[in-house]
């Protein structure tokens, strides 16, 4: 189907098209669904709203929350959602993704722990509940620039990704050894989470940095690499590792891509003769061997913003023109994450992939968990745009057009230029300055 851009005037309208592209979307009209209450381990959520992992690349330069971080959790906290997926931690200095990026350490702790301790008390007093807290926990392998220049860390050698950041053969790989130890540093980082008052962490495993890397690095020599059980040893001894040290009290999740869309045998989750199709079998596998761990509660993604941003954040205008219509891409995502959500059913899958859809996704997400394809709904860019999103969802008002996402891509163009981001349209008070300076200085 011939598409520019989201053109709308009214459901009856975005029906026809699902219709006419034959795409299996589910729609409800029963907005209760997105109310209901969900059991997380010993946690319970007060509705089934979440919002995703968004970073704002706004911390100080010694990873503590800055003031544009401090007033984007109190927007979060305000917003209705009862799990609040904290954006992405660096672990070590040197997996950060930007000299901004937030990084947990013992010295800048108690900066965390009155991040946390207002999110609470925000959420309470806006909301009359106790979010769930999900730090996520990164290393950002080939993507790293601690510095502001390109510091790679790389597990394998990848011919669709190494031209892009000038990585030739010769670059070394991050050995076994570097990794053992980086286990710890995950469980080190975990502990201080912990004591920063987060009910769970999640150990990042999505959009290529280096434990997703991992999964696919089917060339890779050594015992994290080649077989399923070599490159899925890293996330799996890390999991088990915090689980350990903190006990089954305390989440320990995964944000988890399940296909990369990055041709085989460069890709996880790819059908090895046609990367476009995914092949679910080791997404389901690992999924299901993180459950045995005790791990009830998991989000999952596709794709990666540096190759294929139009897989993981369906949009119609942006970097470049996606050889798809946006709601084939949320079909794939809705559809991809069902699958593991009914083959995997004893845990809480996060879905992902709503904020293209505007004021249209309240009914696509209450048919999704109608439909169980899902059990948590997450708004991503949404949530940068619309921050009371779920209070209008659940109130029944509705979501308002003209504060929804427009899936431009500003907020990342902001970010890939080094600046601090947010929307830029819905928040331009705050963030067209910024954009201006960055993106059209």
């Amino acid at each position: 189907m011939d598409f520019k851009e989201f053109n709308y005037q009214n459901i009856e309208d975005f029906k026809s098209d699902i219709r006419k592209m034959g795409l299996d979307i589910p729609l409800s009209d029963n907005l209760e669904y997105l109310s209901g209450q969900v059991k997380v381990g010993s946690f319970t959520l007060a509705n089934s709203l979440a919002i995703n992992p968004m970073e704002g690349t706004d911390g100080k330069l010694d990873g503590s929350p800055d003031d544009l971080t401090i007033r984007r959790y109190k927007r979060f906290s305000g917003s209705g959602a009862a799990l609040i997926w904290f954006e992405a931690v660096a672990v070590v200095p040197e997996g950060r993704t930007c000299p901004r990026q937030l990084w947990i350490h013992r010295d800048n702790l108690p900066a965390f722990q009155r991040l946390c301790n207002d999110i609470i008390e925000n959420s309470r007093n806006a909301s009359g509940f106790t979010p769930l807290l999900i730090m996520q926990l990164t290393h950002s392998g080939r993507f790293s620039k601690p510095q502001g220049k390109p510091a790679p860390v790389i597990a394998v050698h990848n011919p669709y990704l190494d031209p892009r950041l000038n990585i030739d053969e010769n670059y070394p790989v991050i050995s076994d050894s570097e990794l053992e130890q980086l286990e710890d540093k995950f469980v080190e980082a975990a502990v201080l989470a912990k004591e920063a008052g987060f009910h769970g962490v999640d150990v990042k495993c999505c959009h290529r940095y280096l434990n997703s890397e991992l999964l696919s690095a089917f060339t890779r020599e050594g015992k994290y690499g080649g077989s399923f059980d070599g490159r899925s040893r890293f996330l799996l001894n890390t999991v088990k590792k915090i689980k350990e040290r903190l006990g089954n009290d305390f989440i320990v999740t995964t944000r988890l891509n399940i296909y990369d869309g990055i041709p085989y045998p460069y890709g996880f989750g790819v059908d090895r003769e046609d990367y476009l199709k995914p092949d679910f079998t080791e997404p389901v596998q690992l999924v299901k061997k993180l459950k045995e761990l005790g791990m009830p509660l998991i989000n999952l993604t596709m794709g990666t913003p540096y190759y294929n941003p139009h897989v993981n954040r369906p949009y119609d205008k942006g970097g470049y023109i996606p050889p798809e219509h946006p709601l084939e891409g949320i079909h794939r995502l809705i559809t991809g994450i069902g699958e593991i959500q009914k083959q995997v059913p004893g845990i809480a899958v996060v879905a992902t992939g709503y904020s293209w859809l505007r004021e249209f996704a309240p009914f696509i997400a209450a048919g999704v968990l109608e439909k169980g394809l899902a059990t948590v709904i997450g708004f991503g860019r949404q949530s940068f745009a619309y921050p009371e999103f779920a209070k209008d969802i659940l109130s029944g008002k509705g979501l308002d057009r003209n504060k929804c996402c427009i899936a431009c891509g500003k907020c990342v163009e902001i970010m890939r230029a080094g600046g601090t981001t947010g929307c830029v349209v819905r928040d331009a008070k705050v963030y067209a300055p910024i954009y201006r300076e960055y993106c059209r200085g």
